[in-house]
């Protein structure tokens, strides 16, 4: 039978610490001290990630717009932010303007009181929120939307956009989720990413680059299926002529079933349930 080997009578030897080094004496610099300032101050010398003068060059677009994507969806993973519905609409509606104005504001601040009571964004002992408002962050339809949100105490988002006349976010949107894109390409991404459904009340250009964005893209199929809603359809058969679309061939009979129309917030609301927008988060609510 092999003997097991001795065991050493020796101590375990300590280890010694490591000893300090004076930079000063291991880096000695042959040149009086202040020499160097003009090394110091070149731009060449800052770090890249506080280099602002080089950040907002052109050949680092590509950087700026990466930024931007990923700052927003690190935010929007805190949040458990999984889907949203986004609602459109013009930034010169108030409560107190216009007959017409006032009430397409009041509406879209009720429809997501509705979206953000039933549709899950108020769930916050749950992993991931569901149908959360999602809007441009700025005044009139936008306000009104994280303002409905707002009174049922449910997170909203706020996609702000850098403009001319400097666009300031509305007192509405949830703080952590208030953001601001230079870049409308990368601000659109992240309108589309999360979508659920598309809630789109009256409003000029913006609102019409916003929803034939989302349209076209659905249409070439770049987007999954999702409820697109005009809401109050006498504005939106005033002002677009789908039918002549089609009549003139520009498009398709088939391009008009990829949206609707809805009269009242609880219709709207309505229509993208219809259209599937509970889907997942039923069926992860449901237990045997």
């Amino acid at each position: 039978m092999a003997r097991k080997p001795a065991k050493s009578s020796k101590p375990a030897a300590k280890s010694s610490p490591t000893p300090k080094v004076d930079a000063a004496k291991m880096f000695a610099l042959s040149h009086p001290k202040g020499a160097n300032a003009a090394q110091m101050a070149s731009p060449s010398y800052r770090l890249a990630a506080l280099d602002t003068d080089w950040l907002l060059q052109d050949a680092q677009r590509g950087v700026r717009f990466m930024l931007e994507y990923a700052k927003v969806e690190e935010a929007l993973d805190r949040w458990g932010v999984r889907s949203t519905i986004v609602v459109f609409g013009s930034a010169r509606f108030q409560p107190s303007g216009p007959p017409d104005h006032a009430r397409w504001y009041r509406d879209a601040r009720a429809f997501a009181r509705i979206v953000s009571e039933e549709g899950g964004a108020k769930l916050d002992h749950a992993p991931r929120r569901d149908n959360v408002i999602a809007t441009g962050g700025g005044p009139g339809i936008m306000e009104a939307a994280n303002r409905g949100a707002h009174d049922v105490g449910a997170p909203s988002i706020g996609y702000n956009i850098t403009l001319p006349m400097e666009q300031e976010p509305n007192a509405y949107s949830t703080p952590d989720l208030t953001f601001r894109f230079h870049y409308f390409a990368m601000r659109k991404m992240h309108f589309a990413m999360r979508a659920n459904a598309l809630v789109v009340f009256p409003g000029g250009l913006g609102t019409f680059d916003e929803l034939f964005e989302i349209l076209a893209l659905r249409q070439t199929e770049k987007a999954p299926p999702i409820p697109i809603v005009l809401y109050d359809r006498s504005f939106w058969e005033d002002v677009v002529d789908f039918h002549a679309m089609v009549k003139h061939g520009v498009i398709a009979k088939v391009d008009e079933t990829l949206f609707t129309y809805a009269e009242t917030p609880q219709q709207a609301w309505d229509q993208c349930v219809r259209g599937g927008v509970m889907t997942r988060w039923l069926q992860e609510q449901h237990t045997t």
